[in-house]
């Protein structure tokens, strides 16, 4: 039942301790598998506040007017009276909870089950056209009809998608592989420890074992998560055999979408040198467009398909047809290929001669129900990585390999028709060419409309395990040079041109309030307050206020976009899982977009609590001079900087 899966909402939403959210959640996977397999995987995505695959953009589409409607129907509250409420508790969930409370049924309604929620739920996403909105509106009042206790709470909070808990998808998966080996499915069986009458050097010895099982089962859950993003095939291998050859069964597929490699930052490029040592690597421009991967296979019937996917993998395919046009025109040159997976940042080019044009350019255009007919601004998709081809998973093989079959597989593509997309490699040059030709190319790249550059390992190596430890006898680490989903790697190293004039990167943070301007900008917010996310437990952090960067056009939209009146916007705290430290703002946001921020250098702040206890017991980091540059529409919450990336920001700035 429902309840069950809301008793653990209860729990988690009540702690802020990773231990006690990790064993709620692993004794709540252990029991759906127990006793009730087929709720697992909806219980996954209602742990996740989702009901499909990023990729899948299956959207609950439930406005607050529904919710509001739907609690007045079945409580009997007058408008009034649930504006009261909200005004007390702040929270949809709390208000509907206290408006049944004194509800009371005469004939009691069965149970309601979390595969039916999540059945009724997808009726709810997928109903289109007219009559949707008396659809949805009968759907969502049956179900708190039938919806009792603590269930009416988050059942509401499902419907806001904002179900307050610490449960996010580090803690799903690590609670789902404790899961899957302590209680695989019932087709399988685990070797029972028994510690009665067992001594204690016997009960250590399996406590370590249990510790190893529960690392490797973590470490392959995640990979291939990051692989695979989808629930769906997972939990059905899952179900089918455990975790046993997991990787085989979802493996890397063609049309799936993969987390993204990252690069780690540098302020030049002496400690490019300094970090990678005498390994060969390639610096690549970094052009300031939309990275995308691009999937492309033959059907058994020859038809070629093609899907985009973007940073946070959601499918954009419908914003690029002419990149789907170029693709064709790829499989038509080469009639032996028949898949691949293809990593690419796409950038606005003047449609005569190639020559780049600036990111503001591309993100004109509409990110769906674009046709050919009517692009204007035409597109080039630099290629820079590959990950599969023709069948063949790339991700273990070197850079260098990967490289070549992409530039021998790959030709560039210079369109002869209207509205078709080019394509090119990256500009690149090879550090056997030399430091100069390097600090040459580096020069370029400043000069130009590029970001800067990408420095990649092309062949895996060792390298000092610090900047400190040099020299012979000094400790070596690993470094390879495959591709590595989801991860922020040494192997590939970003220099941006402001770099040198600041911090070593830009910061992806989220305004999470802000106060009311003064003189010229007293129609407007400003400053705004910043925060970053805290990936393993999903609070965001309040670390700075931001001034600086602002056009007088932007302030209209944000005040437009974030006005009093609005969903995005109150005078109280309504957004609890945002931690503000010292800062009080006059409004709080709906923290709900990422905007890229860069400044001067990161201070030590008696005001901040943003990586407090990780470089100071008493004071967190902020940004001095900060300076707003532009909104990551590219971005999801989700990937907003960590505290640990501004750690490392500023140990970098302290030479540490």
């Amino acid at each position: 039942p429902y309840s069950f899966l809301a008793y653990a909402l209860d729990t988690l939403s009540s702690t802020r301790s990773r231990i006690l959210i990790l064993n709620t959640l692993t004794n709540t996977f252990r029991t759906i598998v127990r006793f009730h397999p087929a709720s697992l995987l909806p219980s996954l995505y209602l742990l996740s506040n989702s009901l499909s695959p990023s990729y899948s953009a299956v959207e609950l589409g439930l406005g607050p007017s529904i919710i509001s409607k739907a609690i007045m129907n079945i409580s009997g509250l007058s408008s009034a009276a649930l504006k009261r409420l909200y005004a007390k508790t702040g929270d949809a969930g709390d208000v509907a909870f206290e408006a049944k409370s004194n509800i009371r049924t005469l004939i009691p309604h069965p149970p309601l089950l979390i595969t039916a929620l999540y059945d009724s739920l997808l009726k709810i996403a997928h109903a289109k056209g007219q009559g949707a909105v008396k659809q949805k509106q009968a759907i969502v009042e049956k179900l708190l009809v039938a919806a009792k206790g603590e269930e009416v709470r988050f059942l509401v909070r499902t419907f806001s998608q904002h179900i307050r808990v610490g449960a996010v998808r580090t803690s799903i998966l690590t609670a789902l592989a404790r899961a899957m080996v302590l209680t695989p499915p019932s087709s399988l069986t685990v070797k029972a420890i028994t510690m009665k009458n067992t001594s204690k050097k016997v009960v250590d010895e399996a406590e370590e074992e249990l510790i190893v099982k529960f690392a490797r089962a973590e470490s392959l859950i995640k990979k291939v998560f990051v692989q695979h993003p989808n629930y769906d095939h997972m939990v059905v291998a899952l179900l089918d055999a455990g975790l046993d050859g997991l990787s085989e069964r979802v493996p890397l597929t063609v049309g799936i979408p993969l987390h993204p490699t990252l690069g780690s930052p540098m302020r030049s490029l002496a400690e490019v040198y300094e970090r990678l040592g005498n390994l060969p690597f390639v610096a690549e421009f970094k052009y300031d467009g939309q990275r995308a991967q691009i999937h492309a296979w033959k059907g058994e019937d020859s038809d070629i398909s093609v899907k985009l996917f973007s940073r946070h993998l959601e499918d954009m395919t419908e914003k690029y047809p002419d990149i789907t046009s170029m693709v064709h025109h790829i499989f038509s040159e080469s009639p032996s290929m028949s898949s691949f997976i293809l990593d690419s940042e796409i950038v606005a080019v003047d449609a005569n001669n190639g020559g780049l044009k600036s990111f503001q350019e591309l993100s004109n255009r509409p990110r769906k129900g674009v046709q050919l007919q009517d692009i204007k601004v035409a597109v080039c998709a630099f290629g820079f990585d590959l990950m599969y081809l023709n069948g063949e998973i790339l991700l273990e093989t070197p850079f260098r390999q990967r490289r070549a079959l992409l530039r021998s597989h790959f030709p560039s593509v210079i369109p002869t028709q209207k509205g078709a997309a080019r394509f090119d490699h990256v500009e690149s040059c090879e550090s056997e060419e030399g430091t100069e030709a390097i600090e040459e190319f580096w020069m370029r790249s400043v000069d130009s409309r590029c970001e800067g550059l990408m420095i990649k390992l092309l062949d895996s190596g060792d390298i000092a395990e610090s900047a400190k430890e040099k020299g012979e006898g000094s400790r070596k680490k690993p470094l390879p040079a495959t591709y590595e989903p989801d991860k922020r790697t040494s192997a590939w190293l970003k220099l941006k041109k402001d770099y040198v004039m600041g911090i070593g990167d830009s910061l992806d943070l989220i305004p999470v309030g802000a106060w009311h301007g003064n003189g010229r900008k007293a129609q407007w917010w400003s400053p705004v307050l910043l925060a970053l996310r805290d990936p393993d437990s999903g609070r965001l952090v309040a670390m700075c206020k931001c001034m600086s960067g602002f056009s007088d056009s932007f302030y209209k939209a944000m005040r437009e976009r974030y006005s009093e009146a609005s969903q995005n916007c109150s005078k109280h705290p309504l957004w609890s899982d945002v931690d503000m430290g010292g800062y009080k703002p006059s409004v709080y946001f709906r923290p709900h977009e990422v905007w890229e921020i860069r400044g001067a250098d990161i201070t030590l702040s008696p005001v901040s609590v943003a990586a407090q206890g990780l470089v100071s017991d008493t004071r967190g980091l902020s940004l001095r001079f900060p300076r707003f540059i532009r909104v990551r529409e590219d971005k999801a919450t989700e990937q907003a900087s960590s505290p640990e990336f501004l750690v490392g920001i500023w140990k970098d700035q302290q030479g540490k």
